[in-house]
């Protein structure tokens, strides 16, 4: 957990109205950078809250990307809640969402209401294929994102396989907001104007390729094309570790490295390995080589001290589980204990920045819904118990906290 101090966002104000992974994971990263962060969740909830599994209560998917925020529910028919939300617009600096183009308009909260409440307000839309254009309205899901945008197929040409457990669109495309809504407010400070952050999915999938351009240029049909990363062997040691070795076997220079760190120069001429097209014709007799030369080494570290001469770095193959309790995420802190509101701790994965003249990482616990319904109108408004209180019971506000039903 970051320890007590402030971050380079100390004193910026977010409204969240993102839901499930790509907006909540821009924002939790402006909670771990110091900003406050207030999550507006509807009625039912993030559809993250019921996914498994659970600390308590406490979904782990949903805490890992909001902790730390404070948490306002709402019900956005309601024309008292959208309201409330526009003055809560006048005093905020960003505001955060991720629904499909026209959905905020149509709920009376879209840019130009907003920015006509606050002029300063930095005003992020994550959607699939951006805010206008003939794919505007289309769902999109990361998945989606992944086929459309060519990840997939290269998934497929590589291995045969187009199984992914990342949800790679939601993840960069929210830290491709992160990087808009920072610009934005830096340049606010020159213009003292706010902006409207547009930011798509499946263009962001496209810029983080970094074999786009490749690709773009005909590259599919390139022998050599890394789609997959089957050019990385994986090679298996005498302790019976998995060990990535980096760099294509084919190319030449990382070839003769292999040869000469195994002592093994007559594989040089070799006809089967005597070219680059021989041996990616041949790639599986070459790792045969490479494995029964690994096979004769302790472990990992001989493998890794026996490549040094070449440079080819090496990395074990390691569940999520044990490199987070290893040496060197206890030394960087980059694991972080949080209260699951149960009694017990559930463990997270720390924010990767470490500041000079700043205190960043992990803040405060993931928050019920509704939670600080209370606390936010209160501070932010000026609102008395018995206002809030009043909206709740009319419905305009609800929370379900431990004990409520």
């Amino acid at each position: 957990m970051a320890e007590a101090g402030a971050g380079p966002l100390d004193g910026v104000r977010v409204l969240d109205f993102s839901l499930v992974m790509s907006g909540p994971h821009c924002t939790r990263m402006l909670v771990d950078l110091g900003a406050d962060v207030v999550k507006v969740e509807p009625p039912d909830g993030d559809l993250t809250r019921f996914f498994r599994p659970r600390a308590g209560s406490i979904a782990l998917y949903h805490a890992q990307q909001n902790c730390g925020k404070r948490n306002l529910s709402a019900d956005l028919r309601r024309p008292e809640a959208v309201e409330l939300l526009l003055r809560l617009v006048e005093r905020v600096d960003v505001l955060v969402e991720n629904f499909r183009p026209g959905v905020m308009d149509r709920l009376g909260l879209g840019y130009a209401a907003a920015s006509a409440r606050n002029p300063r307000l930095v005003y992020a839309s994550i959607s699939g294929f951006g805010q206008r254009g003939s794919s505007a309205g289309r769902r999109a899901y990361a998945d989606i994102i992944h086929a459309e945008m060519g990840m997939t197929e290269m998934l497929e040409r590589g291995d045969g396989q187009q199984d992914n457990p990342f949800n790679h669109a939601d993840t960069y495309t929210g830290l491709e907001c992160l990087a808009g809504v920072l610009a934005a407010l830096l340049q606010r400070e020159r213009t003292g104007r706010g902006q409207h952050v547009d930011v798509a999915m499946a263009e962001t999938l496209l810029a983080v390729n970094e074999w786009a351009s490749r690709e773009l240029a005909g590259g599919a049909e390139d022998p050599y094309s890394p789609a997959g990363g089957r050019a990385t062997p994986v090679l298996t040691t005498a302790d019976g570790r998995r060990v990535v070795v980096t760099g294509n076997l084919v190319t030449r220079g990382v070839f003769e490295s292999w040869c000469a760190c195994m002592g093994r120069p007559e594989l040089l001429d070799d006809p089967r390995f005597a070219s680059a097209e021989a041996r990616l014709e041949n790639r599986a007799a070459l790792v045969a080589e490479l494995q029964e030369w690994a096979a004769g080494l302790d472990g990992p570290e001989a493998l890794e001290r026996a490549l040094e001469p070449s440079r080819l770095a090496t990395g074990v193959v390691r569940s999520v589980e044990e490199a987070g309790a290893g040496t060197w995420a206890r030394e960087r802190g980059a694991v972080v204990e949080v209260d699951d509101r149960s009694g017990g701790r559930l463990r997270l994965p720390n924010s990767p920045w470490r500041f000079s003249d700043a205190t960043t990482g992990v803040r405060g616990v993931p928050a019920y819904r509704g939670e600080h319904n209370r606390e936010v109108l209160e501070e932010l408004l000026g609102m008395d118990a018995g206002e809030v209180g009043a909206l709740e019971a009319a419905g305009v506000l609800s929370s379900r906290l431990p004990g409520s039903g």
